[in-house]
């Protein structure tokens, strides 16, 4: 995805001030919708903005927080279809601003806790939903459309949907959380976990809602936020 460069006031700030910068506009110029509470996995149909479109509206999550970090699986073979997904070109992570805006805070929250975000998904090209559904449709997977892990309209494609980790500073390693990305079972349900998985997950959980973020009970990874008049985006990732 190609963007324009920051303007020159904006490289010069320190992420503090520029995550700063970022809330007062957005608190002053929208009404950010928080705290709603969860939605069928899969969205209504909503049109699909121009390219243009994407440009004005998704927001590199580097540029609001240059300590998050970005492991895009799904612009990689790591991942449950184990080949890149189209429309993923880059380790690059895009959200709704309002949203970028909200996990910088979290960010900041968590490491003063010792841990610092890693991203493994966030926009996502309405493309990259439909390989996913072909490849499930294809490998007779099914199942994952029925059970709510795969979804043809995603909050991903709107910019609004996130799936992240956590990593313990200061080595940045990731802590566990009972399963890998993407497993595809009830082990993967947020709830489903005890001892110190439990902790690490609800510790994830906890800070994300403090923010607006709402989790996907089947999946401890993925948070979603809500925002006015949501559109999907199919802006290719470079």
């Amino acid at each position: 995805m190609t963007y324009k460069p920051a303007p020159h006031y904006l490289r010069k700030m320190t992420p503090r001030l520029l995550r700063a910068t970022f809330l007062a506009v957005l608190l002053g110029g929208c009404t950010v919708i928080q705290r709603k509470p969860a939605e069928p996995v899969q969205t209504a149909e909503v049109p699909t903005a121009s390219d243009e479109a994407a440009d004005t509206l998704l927001v590199d999550l580097k540029r609001v927080d240059t300590t998050f970090i970005i492991d895009m699986r799904y612009a990689t073979a790591n991942n449950f279809t184990r080949d890149t997904l189209p429309g993923y070109e880059a380790n690059r992570a895009y959200l709704r601003a309002e949203a970028a805006a909200a996990l910088a805070v979290v960010n900041e929250d968590l490491r003063a806790q010792g841990y610092v975000i890693k991203v493994l998904d966030a926009y996502r090209p309405v493309r990259a939903s439909e390989a996913m559904v072909a490849w499930a449709q294809r490998t007779n997977r099914n199942d994952l459309l029925r059970d709510g892990y795969i979804a043809a309209r995603s909050r991903h494609n709107m910019g609004v949907a996130i799936d992240v980790t956590l990593a313990a500073l200061p080595a940045r390693t990731e802590v566990t959380m009972g399963t890998p990305y993407d497993y595809f079972s009830p082990a993967s349900h947020t709830r489903n976990a005890r001892g110190q998985i439990a902790k690490n997950r609800q510790l994830l959980k906890r800070t994300m809602e403090r923010q607006g973020f709402v989790n996907y009970e089947k999946e401890w990874w993925h948070f979603s936020f809500a925002v006015q008049n949501p559109v999907r985006f199919d802006r290719v990732v470079r």
